[in-house]
């Protein structure tokens, strides 16, 4: 199913890997730079969300021994030898510094991005519609995993976390590569007058993220919103690299939380990791 989707990735900087039953999406450019990267999709897993879904996360509505089998097949089609860093994701701008192994075993504290340049590590973030974002420098070798939902994209997170790793490895934005990965895109994420507001009072022109549906209501580019954000840093356009799948539109392929929280009544989460090549 996924290995004949070649059409939508024709025109896209984006190829799938497929090991023993586990498909991950893989941003080529990154890679060419020296940077493990993967997008984790729903199938091939132990999960019920429903039979045999690969949840990574979610220990409240998925049991630990699931989680951790899951997320042991989602390595094994990484390959190498990688410790996963993560943290518990509050929809805000905190981004985490991975510097130590006490940073990596602590996935407690209340972060959505995280940044490191810790050879063995891959940081990541969980998402079931919001929009995961890595970054790779290529001169330091720092790179970032981001978790930005339409909260953090208001509060800028993708600049909080390039600003973090300008402070903490001294990285330049122009040095840098992206990739934008599967979210709920434009065609399908309605959203209401309370979002509108907030992105109206925080981005200049910001109406052209929305598409209106009907009145206090419209439907939001959070893929174009965190594109333009990395371009406001200074990343360069053509270093950016977004991913051609909506999460809402392709729920055969990835969890989406506004489609399946009715439906099933809870919502498997996917991974994007990014760490060095050693």
């Amino acid at each position: 199913m996924i290995m004949d989707d070649a059409e939508t990735l024709a025109n896209s900087d984006f190829y799938w890997r497929e090991r023993d039953g586990v498909n991950i999406l893989v941003c080529r450019p990154l890679e060419d730079a020296g940077f493990v990267n993967a997008f984790s999709t729903r199938g091939g897993g132990v999960s019920d969300f429903p039979k045999d879904s690969l949840n990574l996360a979610g220990f409240d509505e998925d049991s630990a021994d699931n989680i951790y089998e899951n997320r042991r097949r989602f390595l094994h089609t990484i390959g190498g030898e990688y410790q996963l860093a993560t943290a518990w994701q509050v929809h805000g701008d905190g981004v985490k510094i991975v510097n130590t192994q006490a940073d990596v075993d602590d996935s407690e504290e209340r972060f959505d991005g995280l940044v490191s340049q810790m050879p063995g590590v891959l940081v990541g973030v969980k998402t079931a519609d919001c929009v995961p974002v890595l970054i790779g420098d290529t001169k330091t070798r720092s790179f970032a995993a981001i978790h930005a939902g339409w909260r953090g994209t208001v509060s800028s997170i993708v600049v909080r976390a390039i600003e973090k790793l300008q402070k903490e490895y001294g990285s330049e934005p122009q040095n840098m590569i992206a990739a934008i990965g599967p979210a709920a895109g434009c065609e399908n994420y309605e959203i209401g007058q309370d979002v509108i507001e907030a992105f109206a009072a925080n981005f200049e022109g910001s109406a052209k993220y929305f598409a209106p549906t009907k009145e206090g209501h419209a439907r939001v580019n959070l893929h174009l919103a965190n594109k333009d954000q990395l371009i406001s840093c200074g990343v360069p356009l053509d270093s950016i690299h977004t991913a051609p799948y909506c999460t809402m539109d392709r729920p055969d392929l990835f969890f989406s939380y506004r489609l399946e929280k009715k439906k099933y009544g809870k919502t498997g989460r996917l991974l994007s990791v990014i760490g060095r090549v050693r």
